[in-house]
């Protein structure tokens, strides 16, 4: 909205047009991203840890941002008790929890009860010097030293070979977990994707944009039956699979970008058994 000022100068009328500034867009923070497991690696020569299913958020040593760079709304206790120092890591509940946290974290006025039960996982220290077996001795040190119970160190072990690695990953998976991260022990740390940490679950993951909502048929007349979308390379397909009624009653606008899993690509291109799994994090 424009306000209108209006003065005398030396016997002159002056009219002066403000218009309200508009704010800044925020600026994510430089993170360092994962790239997929494939499986022609030395397993031995890297650090491996659970692959939380929470929400990432950078503190810088005075504000916790989500990857989006808007800040989290923590209450002031939870902040105010952090090092000064930067830490990358998940807000976390636990396993299959990701809804439940995602509803705490999004409000603009935080719920003291309701962020008791968050905690802030540590895997990385942003900028700091050594390898990343250094790392991981220091984030052990700083979580140690913080004597918080919000704030701790991811679990970070090692396995011999690809044959253990499997096999952790079936444990994990079976308990109810996302899959396995894993970390060259050698690594400096960097920002941005690198080969330098890997993701490996037993689905592949992905994103498109909603285009269309399709009318379901059956049980669901009168709800969505699937979700039209368009991945980034301009291919469509629909998705269906894995939506609750609740969400297919209020189903992601068009232009929410959604993260969906799948099994492989067609020869064309295409997700094979694609399954919905959540709106992306744009926190």
């Amino acid at each position: 909205m424009r306000h209108l000022f209006v003065g005398v100068f030396f016997g002159a009328l002056a009219i002066v047009v403000s218009t309200p500034a508009i704010a800044a867009e925020p600026v994510p923070p430089p993170l360092l991203l994962a790239e997929r497991y494939r499986g022609d690696i030395d397993v031995s020569r890297y650090w491996v840890s659970e692959k939380l299913d929470g929400v990432r958020a950078s503190w810088d040593g005075k504000d916790l941002r989500f990857r989006s760079g808007n800040l989290v709304r923590a209450p002031k206790w939870f902040l105010d008790a952090l090092p000064r120092q930067p830490l990358d890591g998940e807000l976390w509940l636990g396993r299959s929890s990701f809804d439940q946290l995602s509803a705490i974290v999004r409000r603009q006025s935080p719920d003291d009860a309701e962020w008791r039960r968050v905690r802030y996982m540590i895997f990385e220290l942003p900028e700091a010097l050594g390898s990343f077996t250094d790392r991981v001795e220091q984030i052990k040190a700083t979580t140690a030293a913080a004597n918080l119970p919000w704030l701790q160190a991811v679990d970070q072990f090692r396995v011999p070979d690809a044959a253990a690695l499997q096999k952790k990953l079936r444990d994990i998976v079976r308990s109810g977990g996302e899959g396995l991260m894993l970390h060259r022990a050698d690594a400096a740390y960097e920002a941005g994707r690198s080969s330098a940490l890997l993701k490996l679950t037993p689905w592949l993951d992905a994103e498109a944009t909603v285009v269309a909502h399709l009318p379901g048929k059956g049980k669901y007349t009168g709800m969505v039956g699937a979700l039209r979308m368009e991945s980034p390379d301009g291919r469509r397909f629909a998705l269906g699979s894995g939506m609750t009624d609740a969400q297919r009653r209020n189903p992601p606008p068009l232009g929410t970008l959604v993260t969906y899993r799948y099994r492989e690509l067609t020869q064309k291109g295409m997700p094979r058994f694609p399954r919905y799994l959540r709106v992306r994090d744009q926190l």
